[in-house]
């Protein structure tokens, strides 16, 4: 992940990004203004996820982590104003989100993420940031290399179950990513290793992971070579890559991926292109009536820079957001939301 380039790129100019961060950046001319820039973290924001109050939708969250040994996480209201953190980990990555996990009987929204320095993946309860590890669930236990980076929460619909899907700096060429069933014991959240899968270039390390619950997928950036897709279910035991796609186009990384569920099946995966500060766009359902099939359909210009992640919903969120909310990081400490009007207006449908 390239950080902080100064050298203009093609249709890219200086300009100031705004009034909470006056330093100058490389932004793109022809790239889509964000309705808001988040107030700044304390070091370097790295990966969002939002979260839905559905009991107010106007009082839906950012949940958002800031890169560095003694980082922390945020939660953003849909102003961009920080409104709650916690502060002290140790260089916390990603974070995913989930809905209705069990705890002493209770459902309970959670947020997720990876932990670098301690080798583990931490969960708080939402909105309320409350811990609910005692301290950390330890991952790739055993392995030379530990340090998690990349996560993301599948839900399976039949039966609620939760998983982690966590990814590291570095592995093995195939078992890649290991995916963790959080359980509750006694309210505290444990994970148990139930699947090591997913195909791995070598050729620099993969961080951006997320997950279709609906169409149950798996998908995570093969920095420098393209996206990868999986079946979600550990229990149908079939670890088949379904596709490698995303593969041309891209200056340099490939990194955040976001959903957008236009239907219950239909709708558009979201890559960043990073050093062309730009997402890609593809069909969620595939094309030609192969499922499996994703061809790029449209480039997306943005005013974020080198975006790490990003993460996307459908849920109308007010005036502002009618027909959903886009988040992606950008260097400077922030985070950009953008309307998803603005976004399906650069999306040109073949």
């Amino acid at each position: 992940m390239l950080k902080n380039i100064l050298a203009p790129l093609s249709g890219l100019v200086l300009f100031s990004a705004c009034q909470m961060n006056p330093a100058k950046t490389v932004v793109r001319q022809d790239g889509l203004k964000p309705v808001i820039i988040t107030q700044e973290t304390g070091y370097d924001t790295d990966d969002p996820a939002i979260w839905i109050n559905k009991a107010d939708t106007l009082k839906s969250l950012v949940i958002g982590t800031d890169k560095n040994s003694e980082g922390g996480l945020y939660a953003f209201d849909l102003e961009g104003k920080i409104v709650n953190k916690v502060l002290g980990l140790k260089r916390p990555n990603n974070v995913d989100i989930a809905y209705g996990f069990k705890l002493n009987g209770q459902p309970v929204d959670i947020a997720v993420l990876t932990e670098r320095e301690t080798n583990s993946i931490r969960v708080f309860r939402l909105p309320d940031l409350t811990p609910l590890d005692n301290g950390g669930i330890p991952v790739f236990t055993g392995e030379k290399e530990r340090s998690p980076m990349g996560i993301a929460v599948y839900t399976r619909p039949e039966d609620a179950a939760i998983f982690a899907v966590v990814g590291r700096k570095n592995g093995p060429a195939d078992g890649y990513l290991w995916q963790y069933r959080l359980t509750d014991e006694g309210g505290v959240v444990k994970g148990r290793l139930v699947r090591r899968f997913g195909a791995y270039s070598g050729k620099k390390e993969i961080e951006a992971i997320a997950v279709d619950n609906k169409l149950g997928y798996i998908y995570y950036s093969d920095e420098t070579v393209g996206v990868r897709k999986y079946i979600a279910d550990p229990s149908k035991w079939d670890n088949t890559e379904l596709a490698l796609f995303a593969k041309e186009g891209f200056v340099s990384d490939h990194e955040g991926i976001s959903i957008y569920p236009a239907t219950d099946s239909t709708g558009y995966i979201l890559v960043s292109n990073q050093q062309n500060n730009s997402f890609m766009i593809y069909r969620r359902e595939g094309e030609n009536g192969h499922a499996n099939e994703h061809t790029l359909i449209a480039e997306v210009p943005v005013s974020t820079l080198e975006s790490d992640g990003s993460d996307v919903t459908a849920v109308p969120l007010g005036n502002k957001f009618s027909k959903g909310l886009f988040v992606a990081m950008s260097n400077g400490k922030v985070f950009h939301y953008y309307s998803w009007e603005d976004v399906a207006g650069k999306i040109e449908r073949k």
